[in-house]
């Protein structure tokens, strides 16, 4: 149940919204002036380029597109599930998200577009990370979603039907830690421009590491108990 959602996954979740929010924030400050955590504006853009006959626009519109699917297909490779579960290989995906980002930046400074396709690839590859858990869905790139399911949330309030408030305070947190993230990006952006995603890509370095770290202890916890229980069911 979501009402049990463990702390590896909450923390893990808003600490990548924030980063997300980065992210998006330089997207937007930066030469393209575009979102690049999820594609619905894209994809609109995309259509008006089609419609305006600018070859130049809609090819760059179709690679960033492509660069964040490709990104979701690496996640898919990696993870091999759409599930949220602990000793998945999420650590691999995040090194390698951190990865991407970090190669970006000297791209970006150059104003060269592949720095926006190898960001599009990283938000691609947490978006397809961080997907469910016991059921609900934890966005992270964008939070279209998060405001629908929170408006579900409401109108089954006042039907006066069955509501978790649980879920509601993780749906409530993750667009407050997304916002903030904006804004460290964008105060950030002011001062330091492209360099601001150094950040975001040793944030997404340290998540990874800390769950390497969690899993480890957890494992070397629980190994112990279940050869207890092995032995107990066996006699």
């Amino acid at each position: 149940m979501i009402s049990k959602l463990p702390r590896w996954v909450l923390w893990g979740a808003l600490m990548l919204a924030f980063i997300a929010g980065m992210i998006n924030a330089v997207g937007f400050l930066g030469f393209q002036h575009q979102g690049i955590t999820h594609l619905t504006g894209t994809t609109t853009l995309l259509g008006i380029a089609l419609a305006h006959g600018s070859a130049q626009d809609s090819l760059h519109l179709l690679a960033v597109i492509g660069s964040f699917l490709a990104g979701a297909t690496l996640s898919g490779f990696i993870i091999q599930n759409s599930a949220l579960k602990l000793g998945r290989r999420y650590s691999v995906a995040l090194f390698i998200e951190s990865g991407l980002l970090f190669v970006a930046v000297p791209l970006l400074r150059r104003h060269n577009a592949m720095g926006d396709y190898l960001a599009s690839c990283a938000c691609g590859l947490q978006n397809a990370m961080v997907s469910t858990y016991s059921g609900a869905v934890l966005r992270t790139t964008h939070v279209s979603g998060v405001f629908t399911d929170l408006g579900i949330f409401f109108g089954h309030l006042l039907r006066r039907l069955p509501v978790d408030w649980r879920r509601f305070r993780i749906w409530s947190a993750l667009p407050v830690a997304f916002l903030a993230g904006g804004a460290a990006g964008a105060g950030l952006f002011l001062r330091f421009s492209y360099d601001t995603l150094y950040l975001p890509a040793a944030l997404t370095a340290f998540v990874g590491l800390a769950y390497g770290i969690y899993y480890r202890k957890y494992a070397k916890t629980a190994a112990p108990q279940h050869a207890q229980t092995k032995t107990l069911v066996s006699n």
